[in-house]
């Protein structure tokens, strides 16, 4: 069972930065952010494959946040700029046993972290 350890949420006005991590206790094929705002479905923010280091972003999210990794720490980073009131949620580490295309699908994680909260106000 992989563990995964979440850090960095906090509260941060609108155009603001955070920068979330994620330690996992052994190598995994491919990690991703996830997102819950109360009332809505987890939707999937970015991932990254951790073998080659190809990233994907939600639209809603491209040219704001980075995903990045070292994989000499089994630990992912995300990097959130420009910060809106709509990013306010929980968010959520995951790891993948495997790498699949669908990178934004809860489904295909096997693993998860317990949640950091991101609050931004205007």
């Amino acid at each position: 069972q992989v563990q995964l350890v979440e850090s960095g949420g906090g509260s941060v006005q609108a155009g603001g930065s955070l920068r979330l991590s994620c330690v996992a206790s052994t190598y995994t094929y491919m990690m991703g952010w996830f997102r819950q705002a109360p009332g809505k479905e987890r939707e999937g923010v970015a991932a990254i494959y951790t073998l080659g280091g190809s990233t994907n972003y939600a639209d809603s999210v491209k040219e704001r946040f980075t995903i990045s990794k070292d994989n000499g720490k089994n630990t992912v980073y995300l990097q959130m700029n420009s910060l809106k009131p709509e990013d306010t949620a929980m968010y959520y580490c995951a790891a993948a046993d495997y790498v699949t295309s669908r990178w934004y699908v809860a489904s295909a994680y096997n693993h998860w972290g317990q949640g950091t909260q991101v609050t931004v106000s205007s």
